[in-house]
């Protein structure tokens, strides 16, 4: 379901308008409090500086023994007041800004939590799925944890640049700094916990219901088509298709199935046309009748 800005609701989202800013504030509470126990439980204790404010603040706790939430404060206050300035939108900075103050004030709160682990794999492991759990949440609720994802966006603007390559750019960069100020080891396990967050990320947003999606191509198109109606009772798209050598026309059959029903989708084309082209591939995401809402 759709709410009046555009944006998809899920199942347990309010309906009302007012409700929903209120819920997007708190995924953004949640998502920042996730994030910086993390931090305090994994990273920080085992040294690990996975990137952004968050890996700057512990290599500056470690040199000079500053309080990392007061460095992600220094960097992140002024970061989000470029962020305004250069980027705009005052409903995205103020969700921002919510994550940016609420993030740092966690991490100050749970400062004296015992470690969770002293093992480094340990801590870059479930750190990165902490870190990745939390900054997912906040995504869904289209905002941010403002540092240094502000600055990459300001980059990208100015610079022409994909975002992807400047946040790499920036949190390589970051990385690189633990290899000197650390060691190289501690600093290979910076990029698993930062591989770890990425891929987090995108389970969070994209749910771990992963579908399949089967393009098939065969001179028996109308029974497979039908049997792929009424024996795995799913829906079928005909595409138009050329090949590429004949330049006569082949429609293509698409259908997109869950992963419990591709064995079975796979012999029904077998059974009707043991000549066909099929292709199955991944789809992270499907929305609609028969899958999620």
């Amino acid at each position: 379901m759709m709410t009046k800005n555009g944006k998809r609701r899920g199942p347990f989202q309010p309906s009302c308008p007012k409700w929903f800013t209120v819920w997007e504030y708190a995924h953004v509470l949640v998502g920042s409090a996730i994030v910086a126990i993390a931090f305090n439980l994994f990273l920080l204790p085992n040294r690990i500086a996975s990137g952004g404010v968050s890996g700057i603040s512990t290599i500056v706790y470690d040199i000079f023994a500053i309080t990392p939430a007061f460095t992600q404060w220094a960097f992140n206050i002024p970061l989000f007041i470029a962020g305004i300035l250069l980027l705009g939108g005052f409903k995205y900075g103020l969700k921002t800004l919510v994550g940016t103050a609420f993030l740092p004030l966690v991490v100050l709160l749970t400062r004296d939590v015992a470690p969770a682990t002293s093992d480094p794999l340990l801590g870059a492991l479930f750190g990165g799925i902490g870190v990745g759990i939390g900054l997912g949440i906040v995504f869904r609720s289209n905002s941010s944890t403002g540092g240094t994802d502000l600055a990459a966006q300001i980059i990208h603007k100015y610079t022409g640049l994909s975002l992807g390559a400047c946040v790499f750019m920036i949190d390589g960069l970051v990385v690189a700094t633990s290899a000197i100020v650390f060691n190289i080891e501690l600093a290979l396990y910076a990029l698993i916990a930062l591989y770890i967050t990425g891929k987090t990320i995108d389970l969070v947003q994209m749910g771990v219901g992963y579908a399949k999606v089967a393009l098939i191509i065969s001179e028996k198109q109308e029974e497979v088509q039908q049997g792929l109606l009424k024996e795995v009772d799913r829906g079928v798209t005909k595409l138009e298709g050329y090949g590429g050598y004949t330049n006569h026309k082949r429609p293509v059959l698409m259908c997109v199935v869950n992963q419990m029903e591709v064995t079975k989708l796979k012999q029904v084309v077998r059974n009707i046309d043991p000549n066909a082209f099929v292709i199955v591939t991944n789809a992270t995401e499907v929305l609609g009748e028969g899958f999620k809402k």
